[in-house]
Formats: C-alpha cells, sequence, structure tokens
C-alpha cells in the first residue's frame, strides 16, 4: 500500500536528489504546498500525505515501524527530507533508519522528545499533553479544530493563520479507523524520544524553531545544538509553529542557503576556469559579426524585454555587447539615464559607432562595478552572467548598486546549452570543448543569498539548426563564444578529428538540419524597499 505524493517538476533539476515534504499531525501536503513551491526552482519537490492523512489509506495499526516502511517504498531512492513536526520527528527517524537514503534533513518546529523528559525540560509537559489526548479521543473533531488554534498562536497573523489551518485540516475522522490512527500518532508524539537517533546522524541537518511557538520552547535550541555538532539550529524570528505560513521568505530562504552552501562553493571552484581577458578578446574580435550572427541572442533579449515590469528611470545593460537591445530598454522602461555595460572594449567600440541609444558605455567586469550604490533602478542583463566566475560577488554588486525596489532581469545560458555538440566531442577525445555553465538552482540561491526578494526563475530550450557542423561553428565563432575553459585542446582541429565530430553529430540529425540546444535561463528579482 503506497502513500498518496504529488511531484513537482523544478524545471531546472539537474541530477539533484528530490526534496519531499512531510506535514505535520492533524493536517495534511496542502499545509506544505506554500514551501513546496518556494523549494522548486532547487529540485523536483515532491508533496506526501502521511498514512490516514489526506489522500493516503488508514493503516491497520499506526505505528512507526510501519510508516518508515510505507515512506521506503514511497519515497525517491535518495532525496532531501523535509518535515514539519509530526513530519520532523518521522523525517529523523526516517533518516535514520536509512541513512542512504537521506542527503539531506530539515526539520521545522520538530523537538528531539515531544513531551518534556526529566533531562529534556524543553518540550510540551506530560500534563498538557495527556490532557489533549484524552480530549481527542472524545471529541476528536472538536479537538482537532482546537489545535489548529495551538498552531496558529503566536502568529502576528494569528486569526488569518487559524483559518488558513483550519482548511488544511486533513478529511478525516470519518470512521473508527481514521480516529485510531490519529490517536496512534498522537500515542507516538509523546513517547518520540530522537535524541539518539538525531546524535548519530551523518547527513547534514537544519533544525528551524519559532520564536513564537506555543508547542515547542525556542528555549531548546542550545540542547538541541548540543545533540550534533555538524548540525545547524536556526530560530526564525516572529513565526508561530507554523512558521513556514507566518514567515514563509525566511524559512523558504533558510532551507535554501542549507540544501545549497556547498554546491554554490563547488560550483564556482569548477567554474574558475576561464580566462576573462580572454573572453573579452574573443568578443572584441566578434564585434563586427556579432550582431549578423546573433540569432539566438536576439530571440533571447527580446523575451528578456518583454519581462519587464513597469517603467525605470536609470537603467543598466549589464553585458551590452554591442548595444543590441538599447532602443528595446528605453521603449520598455522609457529611462531618462541608460548606461552599457561590458567587458569586451571591442563590443563597446562597435557599439558607440552604431547604437546611439546608452548615454555611457563602461568597460569594465560585472563582478566589480564601476557605479555608486543605490544608483540603478533596473539591470536588464541578457545572454552575459554565464561568463561571470564568483556569483556571490555578482550578486552582491547588482545588490550594491540598486535602488531599494530596483529590480534585476536576466537571462543566461544553463548546463544543458549545446548537449549534442557535447556529447558528439565526446566521441573523439576527453578534451573540454564546450563552455561550462552554472545550474540554475545555483543563480536564485546567489540571488537569495544576497538579499534580492521575489525571485522567478524559469528554464527553456531553445534549439537552433544548421546545414552542418561547419556551419554551426562559424556561427559560434561569429559570435565570439570560443571555448576558453581550461581543459580544452591546444592547437588546432585536425581534418581527422572533424570527420569524426562530423559522423558523431549526425547522429543528432533532424528533418530541419542539426540541432544545437541552448538552456536558457531567465531570473528576475527585486531589492527590497526600506533596505
Amino acid at each position: 500500500m503506497s502513500l498518496s505524493v504529488e511531484r513537482l517538476s523544478s524545471g531546472a533539476n539537474r541530477g539533484r536528489d528530490p526534496i519531499v515534504l512531510l506535514h505535520g499531525w492533524g493536517f495534511d501536503s496542502r499545509a506544505m504546498a506554500p514551501l513546496a513551491w518556494a523549494l522548486q526552482p532547487l529540485a523536483d519537490v515532491w508533496l506526501v500525505d502521511l498514512p490516514s492523512f489526506g489522500g493516503s489509506a488508514s493503516l491497520p495499526a499506526w505505528r512507526c515501524e510501519q510508516v518508515l516502511e510505507q515512506l521506503a517504498a514511497s519515497l525517491p531512492k535518495r532525496c532531501q527530507l523535509v518535515g514539519w513536526s509530526l513530519g520532523g520527528m518521522l523525517a529523523t527517524q526516517f533518516a535514520h533508519a536509512y541513512p542512504a537514503r537521506v542527503s539531506r534533513l530539515v526539520t521545522l518546529a520538530s523537538n528531539a522528545c515531544f513531551v518534556a523528559q526529566r533531562d529534556w525540560p524543553d518540550a510540551m509537559t506530560s500534563a498538557v499533553n495527556r490532557q489533549f489526548n484524552t480530549a481527542f479521543t472524545a471529541q476528536p473533531l472538536a479537538t482537532a479544530r482546537r489545535f489548529a488554534a495551538l498552531v496558529a498562536a503566536g502568529s502576528s497573523a494569528e486569526r488569518e493563520r487559524l483559518k488558513q489551518l483550519r482548511l488544511w485540516l486533513s478529511n478525516p475522522l470519518e470512521s473508527d479507523e481514521s480516529v485510531n490512527n490519529w490517536r496512534a500518532a498522537l500515542d507516538y508524539l509523546a513517547a518520540s524520544d530522537n535524541r539518539a537517533a538525531l546524535a548519530q546522524l551523518a547527513c547534514p541537518a537544519l533544525h528551524l524553531l519559532g520564536e513564537r511557538d506555543a508547542l515547542l520552547p525556542v528555549g531548546v535550541a542550545p540542547a538541541l545544538t548540543a545533540l550534533n555538532a555538524g548540525h545547524k539550529v536556526t530560530v526564525i524570528a516572529d513565526a508561530s509553529h507554523a512558521m513556514h505560513l507566518d514567515q514563509p521568505h525566511a524559512v523558504a530562504q533558510a532551507i535554501t542557503d542549507f540544501l545549497t552552501a556547498d554546491l554554490i562553493g563547488a560550483a564556482q571552484r569548477d567554474k574558475q576556469q576561464l580566462n576573462k581577458q580572454q573572453v573579452a578578446r574573443s568578443f572584441s574580435r566578434a564585434a563586427t559579426t556579432y550582431e549578423s550572427a546573433a540569432r539566438l541572442q536576439r530571440a533571447v533579449g527580446e523575451q528578456l524585454l518583454s519581462s519587464i515590469a513597469g517603467p525605470a528611470s536609470r537603467v543598466l545593460d549589464l553585458g551590452s555587447g554591442t548595444g543590441l537591445f538599447g532602443a528595446g530598454l528605453r521603449r520598455v522602461t522609457g529611462a531618462e539615464n541608460h548606461w552599457a555595460l561590458d567587458l569586451a572594449e571591442g563590443m563597446l567600440r562597435y557599439g558607440r559607432e552604431h547604437h546611439p541609444e546608452p548615454d555611457a558605455w563602461l568597460c569594465a567586469d560585472a563582478e566589480a562595478l564601476p557605479l555608486a550604490s543605490e544608483s540603478i533602478d533596473l539591470v536588464f542583463s541578457s545572454l552575459a552572467i554565464q561568463w561571470c566566475e564568483n556569483l556571490t560577488a555578482l550578486f552582491s554588486e547588482l545588490y550594491r548598486v540598486l535602488a531599494p525596489g530596483g529590480c534585476i532581469y536576466i537571462a543566461t545560458l544553463g548546463p544543458g546549452t549545446l548537449n549534442e555538440l557535447q556529447s558528439a566531442w565526446r566521441a573523439v577525445d576527453e578534451y573540454v570543448h564546450v563552455n561550462h555553465f552554472m545550474p540554475p538552482e545555483l543563480l536564485l540561491a546567489a540571488a537569495q543569498a544576497a538579499g534580492f526578494v521575489d525571485a522567478s526563475l524559469r528554464v527553456h530550450t531553445e534549439t537552433l539548426f544548421s546545414a552542418n557542423v561547419r556551419e554551426l561553428t562559424r556561427e559560434l565563432k561569429g559570435l565570439g563564444a570560443h571555448n576558453v575553459n581550461r581543459g580544452r585542446p591546444q592547437g588546432l582541429t585536425g581534418r581527422k578529428q572533424l570527420q569524426l565530430l562530423e559522423a558523431a553529430y549526425e547522429q543528432c540529425r533532424e528533418a530541419r538540419g542539426l540541432p544545437a540546444s541552448y538552456e536558457v535561463v531567465y531570473l528576475s528579482a527585486r531589492k527590497p524597499e526600506g533596505v
């Protein structure tokens, strides 16, 4: 008997372990949906109904061992596990019982012991717990509704939160079996003691506590921290037991930072193989041919322009190239001041001669902007930041130069770009022939870590077709998009290698020609007001 599971695809997942969300007692997966949407850009998200809650059937006898067995049968082979309250207690037990199945653990409003022990005082008192469980046996529906009030207690919007939670109370208690299952889950909580499991867990773990939680004393933080030096405990300010509903941005940000911190560093270390001077020279040499070859650039730039939400007085075109979108930027923003900035002096020189729209042309690195703080209202950047190595520096600089309320609109390339060309070259040799690009979820995490809010991420595949490999490589050369990575082959490519490449690429041919896929990542975000 499997559990009811809803899967949300990230659209940007590149082999990341899915994120599995487990809800708390009395509710079902609907209560986790707001968090699911916030985490979806990071990886595929699985929303699970625990046994006898939501769409999952009741168990003949609701016991922890049986619940873990059902989770083992229903969850992916490996996942990042996030549990709220009861879901957090079970997530901890699952990570302990199946350590190879959980790469990271996050608990929300979940204690090591649900009920206070002599040597664990920061928990619900045994008297209150017994009173609640007895009341539930006598009046299950009324007690479940009172429980929603306890979950909402401490929220800065308590009445609104209570109304929301009562809508999400699971739809059970229509049979004795459902009532018995819910009561058995309460008995499990009363007897639960995860101290040994937490102490022994080897996977990274994050435990989030609500500052105003009426069910779990925030004073337990030091004791939780002491259980395992490898675990992190964070208190979410102004949050009730339903912290992910009270402070959705803070909770989503804390989880995002935790799930991606090591990946950002590793990805940036891998990315540190670009020679920026060589990048600048390559694009400068291509300045006169760039616009005639820019099929992809035109399509992506126009799409990015169409996403701009409103006017802006001071606009920066970051990685402007020849200034191809200067007129469009003026049109959609009504900008009074418009700056074009690029790393390639040759591109800027060509742009000044052919595009009059920008007020100034700046030759500079996006990771060290020569602009005053809060001097820009909107940053437009189309297919440029893929040449940046340090995401932390990039987004910190964007945040610095933007005025409060200012927005960024970015289009860049993801790691699926030119996958047909990569595959064909792998049949020829083991050199690096295609530039590396950052996974989309890391761009989002870096933007959020810098302080941006209301971030939106979208991934779209653009496919262009060429008559043959030589036509494709001529187009890439005309754009200046040479292979500038370390690990590339030195010297010219020989005739035999080209013949092998052409033969391998022919396996991809479609009716319209040889495809070249570009994974285009669109990211928009805003700097908060009042900062």
